[in-house]
């Protein structure tokens, strides 16, 4: 584990929001630092990252509809016919 300087510490405490980034000067990778418990959270296995599925897009769209009273508008379920 690396300890953290006091300068560390104060940019630590000091950060708007932002989470603190580090940068290796030798291979230029950037890192991201997170408390112990939000990294925790990210990665248990419960916590679901992957791409949403057709259906799962296609019932938040539903729900959005319905929530801005879209209900009654079957009409443009359907595509216009052809001339």
């Amino acid at each position: 584990m690396i300890e953290l300087t006091d300068d560390q510490i104060r940019l630590l405490n000091t950060a708007d929001g932002a989470l603190p980034r580090a940068r290796n000067p030798r291979t230029m990778e950037t890192f991201v630092l997170l408390r112990v418990e939000e990294y925790e959270r990210l990665t248990a296995e419960e916590y679901d990252d992957s791409p949403w599925t057709r259906e799962e897009l296609e019932a938040l769209a539903w729900e959005t509809g319905k929530g801005i009273g879209w209900e009654e508008m079957d009409e443009y379920d359907r595509l216009p016919e052809k001339p």
